[in-house]
């Protein structure tokens, strides 16, 4: 006789135990843990068993999402209190939240993970759509992860590159202007890179953490206050591209600030609240990948059947650097290229850092620059990047560089992009790893220095990294939010 096992809640239906077959089971049966529809189950081998009643998972009811949560929201006649999120984070994020859902770093991996599609970005479409109406010019830019996962929802292959028909996408829908966050992602690697040699040869605060993820800056805010000083206090790409859209791009197209609306779309829920934060400027909304797909299917738009089109010249393409952000390690990767330009005046002969690359949860290498040596770890996961921080909190870690990315794979795996069944995960997300990495070797130019627009923008407006004004406009600060978890009595 079979067994089934539901994918998610672990619940075993054992055919030699009960009295009917599963096959004979009326469609209407559900699971009798956490009530999902008889398709939820799946045909497993002995071997494959590991829960049983003794020890099977106990899934807690529905996570709490906090009424002034900007970023997730629950559509109640969906959810079927199955506790999948709450689960999801508890082993993703470690959070066990005591405060009523105060406690969400906004990251999205509930949504990813929910299997009735209960829990959803919360959307900013409406606003977008206000703008628009009320005549504003509106300026698109586009995170990289974005184009190796829109296609999902239009029947294309996984990981496809679909940049030109995103863009196409993006004007379609009543965007002027579409620019690129790789252009960002380049500006952030000029002022992180710099730093990080600023902090090695004047005895700076060592690690020093990347910034870009703001899931990962919230968990520190709120968990470790106490090693603030040791994160790199760049604004993310995102936050330095609606700088320079803002203080920018509107002189050198003879715009006004207050005519034009900014929408970054991100396949990152934490988005929305990195924006709402008072020291981040210059982006009005952020769309996920998720919205973006509603919008255009809402207009029966298939991108199969859009011409591609390139973004705007200024402030657009970046380079491979900056579009390998959007998978875990790449962040480094793109540093430690600039980084050793910064340090020797050359290029590397064998430029790619495949020891920072792949889906381990956590990384570590040795990078020699001259008589330097940087011992470096990359971490996605925010539940396996613990041991790290307390070795730091405490005075004794080991390293002097450490990238943190709070979703499984990077950014090409965020809360806002299209949902993945478990057990496609890891198939989907290297393909679209793959795909940044490609483009990446494609690209002419592979270190952020040499992009014609970084080099533009400094020369016309910042000066150089590290400037006073680039100290005020792409750099920001941070705060010790961890009053604001703590369980009332």
């Amino acid at each position: 006789m079979a067994k089934y096992k539901c994918i998610i809640c672990g619940h075993i239906y054992d055919e030699d135990k009960e009295e009917i077959k599963f096959e004979d089971l009326p469609d209407t049966w559900v699971c009798p843990k956490c009530m999902v529809p008889k398709s939820m189950f799946r045909l497993v081998e002995d071997e494959e068993i590991i829960e049983t009643e003794e020890n099977a998972i106990d899934y807690n009811n529905a996570i709490k999402i906090s009424e002034d949560n900007i970023c997730i929201k629950r559509i109640s006649e969906k959810c079927i209190n199955c506790g999948v999120c709450t689960n999801t984070c508890a082993e993703r994020e470690g959070i066990i939240d005591l405060c009523e859902g105060k406690a969400c770093v906004n990251c999205g991996q509930c949504i990813q993970k929910c299997p009735t599609g209960a829990l959803v970005p919360k959307s900013d479409i409406e606003k977008f759509e206000t703008a628009l109406n009320n005549g504003k010019i509106c300026i698109a830019y586009t995170a990289p992860s974005v184009r190796v996962a829109l296609g999902d929802a239009f029947d294309m292959s996984h990981g496809e590159f679909v940049q030109g028909k995103l863009v196409s996408a993006l004007r379609s829908i009543g965007f002027k202007y579409v620019l690129d966050v790789t252009f960002g992602a380049d500006l952030t690697i000029m002022e992180e890179a710099n730093e990080l040699v600023e902090r090695i040869k004047n005895d700076g605060k060592l690690p020093m953490f990347t910034s870009c993820c703001p899931a990962w800056i919230k968990y520190a805010e709120m968990f470790y206050p106490e090693i603030l000083e040791h994160i790199s206090n760049c604004k993310s790409p995102i936050g330095m591209q609606g700088e320079i859209v803002h203080n920018y791009f509107t002189k050198k197209m003879n715009l006004n600030k207050e005519d034009i609306f900014t929408v970054a779309i991100t396949p990152c829920t934490a988005k929305k609240y990195e924006v709402a934060r008072e020291e981040i400027g210059g982006t009005d909304c952020v769309l996920t990948t998720r919205e973006l797909i509603e919008m255009l299917k809402n207009k029966n738009i298939d991108i199969k059947n859009l011409e591609d089109s390139n973004y705007d010249s200024l402030l657009g393409e970046g380079s491979g650097a900056g579009m390998i952000f959007g998978n875990t390690g790449g962040v480094m990767e793109a540093a430690l290229r600039e980084a050793y330009y910064i340090l020797t005046g050359n290029y590397l002969e064998a430029i790619e850092f495949n020891e920072v690359r792949g889906l381990d949860n956590v990384k570590e290498a040795f990078v020699t620059i001259d008589d330097i040596v940087l011992n470096i770890a990359i971490v996605n996961g925010m539940s396996y990047a613990k041991p790290l921080l307390e070795d730091v909190k405490n005075g004794v870690s080991k390293y002097h560089y450490i990238e943190i990315m709070n979703c499984y794979g990077g950014c090409i795996g965020g809360g806002g992009q299209p949902r993945m069944d478990d057990d496609d995960e890891i198939m989907i997300k290297e393909k679209r790893i793959a795909s940044l990495y490609k483009k990446d070797t494609e690209s002419k130019y592979r270190y952020s220095h040499d992009n014609e627009d970084i080099k533009k923008v400094y020369e016309e407006f910042l000066d150089k990294p590290l400037s006073e004004k680039s100290e005020e406009l792409l750099h920001t600060k941070y705060f010790d939010r961890s009053n604001e978890i703590k369980k009332e009595e």
